[in-house]
C-alpha cells in the first residue's frame, strides 16, 4: 500500500514539476505579466466598473518544494492543527473511507478533484492557475487537466437546467472588494484532494469562496466546504495566500492516464 501511495505521489510530483517550465522556458509566457510590473505591492488594480481586477497567474510564490513556495498561513509551533475535511466525517463516512485506498483515487483516471490537493480550488491537483476577470464574468483556468470555470458576477441564481458535474456550477457576486463564489450541483464520483488522500464527498457538496486581492501581487482566498450528508459540520479551509507569478500564461498540462494506469489497478481513462 505504501509503495502505491509513494508511487502515486511521485507521479503527481512529476506533473507538478512541469509547471515550473513556463517561468523558465516559455519565450512568450515567461515575460512578466502587466500586473507584476507594478512597483512593489502597489495599489490594487481595478476594472472599469471599479471592482478589483483579480486577473493574473497565481501560485504559491515558487515551484512546489522550492524556495519561496507556500500556501496558506504559517502556524505557530504551539497552535493545534486545524481540522481537515476528513477529520469532520460522520461515523458512517469514516467507516466507508476505511474501505478505500489510494488506488481508488479518481485522479489516477484523469478525473479532476472537487476542490484541490493544496486547498486552492482553481489549482485542482496542480499548484498554479490563472484568473481572467471582467465585469460580467470571472474565468478560473486550471493548468492541470486544462480545466476552466466561468463564474458570472451579477449574483444570479444557479442554473436549474444544468446537470451535476465534477467541478460543480458556480455563481458569484461582489461584497465590497471581495468576490464571493458559491459552487454546488456536484457529482459524487470525485474526491476533495488527490495524491491518494481518501476524501470522498456526496452530491450535497457546496463550497463558498471569498477572493480578495490584497495588493497588486497578493490574492487571498477563504473557503468553507459544506456537505451535510458526509460531514458533522462545515469545514473552514485555512486562508490561502497566493502570489502573482512572474509569467502571464499557464500551460496545458493534460492527463492521458498512461503514467497512472498501473496505480489505478489497470483501469484506464
Amino acid at each position: 500500500m505504501k509503495d502505491i501511495m509513494h508511487a502515486a505521489a511521485a507521479v503527481f510530483a512529476s506533473a507538478l514539476a512541469l509547471q515550473a517550465v513556463p517561468a523558465a522556458a516559455q519565450d512568450g509566457a515567461a515575460a512578466a505579466s502587466p500586473n507584476a510590473a507594478a512597483a512593489g505591492a502597489g495599489d490594487v488594480p481595478r476594472m472599469a466598473d471599479g471592482h478589483p481586477d483579480l486577473s493574473g497567474v497565481w501560485w504559491g510564490g515558487g515551484d512546489v518544494g522550492g524556495p519561496g513556495f507556500r500556501t496558506g498561513a504559517a502556524r505557530g509551533g504551539d497552535e493545534p492543527r486545524p481540522a481537515t475535511f476528513t477529520d469532520l466525517y460522520q461515523p458512517w463516512a469514516k467507516e466507508h473511507a476505511a474501505t478505500l485506498t489510494d488506488a481508488d483515487d479518481p485522479t489516477l483516471r484523469c478525473v479532476s478533484t472537487a476542490f484541490g490537493t493544496l486547498n486552492v480550488r482553481f489549482w485542482d491537483v496542480g499548484a498554479v492557475g490563472q484568473i481572467i476577470s471582467t465585469p460580467e464574468f470571472v474565468v478560473l483556468l486550471t493548468e492541470t487537466f486544462h480545466g476552466y470555470q466561468l463564474v458570472p458576477t451579477d449574483g444570479r441564481a444557479h442554473r436549474a437546467e444544468v446537470p451535476p458535474s465534477r467541478r460543480g456550477d458556480a455563481v458569484g457576486h461582489w461584497e465590497g472588494d471581495t468576490f464571493v463564489v458559491e459552487v454546488k450541483n456536484f457529482t459524487d464520483d470525485t474526491w476533495i484532494w488527490a495524491e491518494g488522500r481518501v476524501s470522498f464527498h456526496s452530491d450535497a457538496l457546496r463550497i463558498v469562496e471569498r477572493y480578495r486581492r490584497v495588493d497588486a501581487n497578493t490574492l487571498q482566498i477563504d473557503a468553507t466546504v459544506y456537505d451535510e450528508k458526509v460531514l458533522t459540520e462545515p469545514w473552514v479551509v485555512p486562508t490561502q495566500t497566493l502570489q502573482l507569478a512572474p509569467f502571464d500564461q499557464i500551460m496545458p498540462l493534460d492527463c492521458l492516464g498512461v503514467e497512472t494506469y498501473d496505480l489505478a489497478g489497470g483501469v484506464g481513462n
